[in-house]
């Protein structure tokens, strides 16, 4: 697949492969990046496939947040495989490159877990709202099939606008320079490589920030105005703390995931660099990943609860054995 530019009298091309110039700064470093990367990366597997192997075990978990949770950390493992494992490889490696249909589908990947996780961050809002402020109606509202269905349109549409949004990037022409100065295949360092017109595709994503971006954190906001309204009218104190604890981990996601793409935008373009880009995306990519699991696992007494059970009939199975 060779990429040429859109002027007729244009003889350059670029090769099938991208040079990921990612962290060639800190050269010295690459090992012990390497080294720090890969204990997050395999702490960040571990904690989101404990809590899917948690919700799975204890029935007692089986509800419709903790059915949320598990597509998160689904979503979450994708998120960040789709990135650290060739980064990894880029940091032992001379030649730093990556083909243009790697490039591709590492695209693909990291767009629709993006794009699903601010869906999936909005349904589980709305999920908080329905069990506080309609409790008597919660389980109707909120049954089985409603879930999948919930979950199952979060997926599809955010799959099917990520496929025609990376598919139409990639089919435009491609010029200059190989490099790409980011550590993945992001949009916008993809975009400066194209040599045409980018207005419509630039539309488009704005577009699809405004929907699944802005739209997502408007309704999670007008969803914990609702919730904060009915934990006030609340009789006891005691009442509003257990309200309020059901939906505390969920909030700190959230607040966490929305803060970091708050922090990325607000940055002015004056004073971004290409290493600060870079830091704020290896903050999205791993650190959010790797937390999620914690704040689900430490802040709340009923996947606590699960996790001892788990471990206290993992060590009666074994006794038994011997």
């Amino acid at each position: 697949m060779t990429y040429s530019k859109s002027d007729p009298g244009a003889n350059q091309t670029i090769s099938t492969v991208f040079i990921l110039v990612g962290f060639s700064y800190l050269h010295e470093l690459h090992i012990l990046l390497f080294l720090l990367l890969l204990v997050v990366y395999l702490l960040t597997l571990m904690g989101n496939l404990l809590v899917i192997l948690l919700i799975m075990l204890n029935s007692t978990l089986h509800s419709p947040m903790y059915f949320f949770l598990i597509n998160l950390s689904f979503l979450d493992i994708c998120f960040t495989t789709s990135v650290v494992p060739h980064l990894l490889v880029q940091l032992l490696v001379n030649e730093k490159t990556i083909s243009v249909e790697g490039c591709m589908a590492q695209m693909y990947i990291y767009s629709i877990m993006g794009l699903t996780e601010h869906s999936l961050l909005a349904t589980m809002s709305y999920d908080r709202y329905v069990a506080i402020c309609h409790p008597l109606h919660y389980a109707n509202i909120m049954s089985g099939p409603a879930c999948a269905w919930l979950a199952g349109a979060s997926w599809i549409i955010c799959i099917s606008v990520a496929i025609v949004h990376t598919t139409w990037l990639f089919s435009l022409p491609f010029c200059g320079s190989q490099r790409i100065h980011h550590f993945f295949c992001d949009i916008t360092p993809v975009m400066k490589m194209v040599c045409t017109d980018t207005t419509n595709i630039r539309i488009l994503g704005f577009i699809l920030t405004v929907l699944f971006v802005v739209s997502p954190l408007l309704l999670i906001l007008l969803s914990y105005v609702c919730i904060i309204s009915t934990i006030l009218k609340l009789p006891s104190a005691e009442g509003r703390r257990k309200a309020f604890s059901t939906c505390s981990s969920h909030l700190m996601v959230v607040t966490l995931f929305y803060g970091m793409a708050l922090f990325t935008y607000l940055v002015p373009k004056s004073e971004s660099t290409m290493e600060s880009d870079q830091m704020i995306s290896l903050m999205n990519t791993i650190v959010a990943p790797l937390l999620n699991p914690m704040i689900y696992t430490l802040r709340n007494k009923e996947v606590k609860g699960a996790l001892r059970k788990t471990i206290v009939r993992s060590i009666f199975a074994h006794n038994q054995r011997n």
